[in-house]
Parts: structure tokens; C-alpha cells; sequence
């Protein structure tokens, strides 16, 4: 199984990881707020992506 390493990616592949770590907070919070005043099956499904994405790059999974 090859290990991951952010830093053997190409620097544009890396600005993007960077990117979407730092926005992943705020997109959370708007998804979470949104959900518990207009509760859709989409709009669960991508709180749940959203908190697993959140969850990954906050314990170093990726």
C-alpha cells in the first residue's frame, strides 16, 4: 500500500488540496445552518460529505 504524501504532488495539485482545506470550515457552517432550516436528503448527504471531508483534513488523513 503506497503512503500518501501531500508534498510529492505537483505544487498546483497542492495549491488545491490547500484551497479546499481552508474553505472547508466555512462551507460546513453555511451547509449545517441551511440544513437545519431547509432539511432535504441533499442536503444532508452533503453536510455528512462536507464533515467527513472536514474530519479527514483535520486528523492529517489527507
Amino acid at each position: 500500500m503506497a503512503r500518501y504524501y501531500r508534498y510529492r504532488l505537483p505544487p498546483w495539485a497542492r495549491n488545491c488540496i490547500i484551497v479546499v482545506e481552508k474553505v472547508t470550515l466555512p462551507i460546513l457552517i453555511f451547509q449545517l445552518i441551511r440544513t437545519l432550516f431547509f432539511p432535504t436528503s441533499l442536503d444532508v448527504f452533503l453536510l455528512g460529505l462536507l464533515v467527513g471531508l472536514f474530519i479527514a483534513f483535520h486528523q492529517g488523513w489527507i
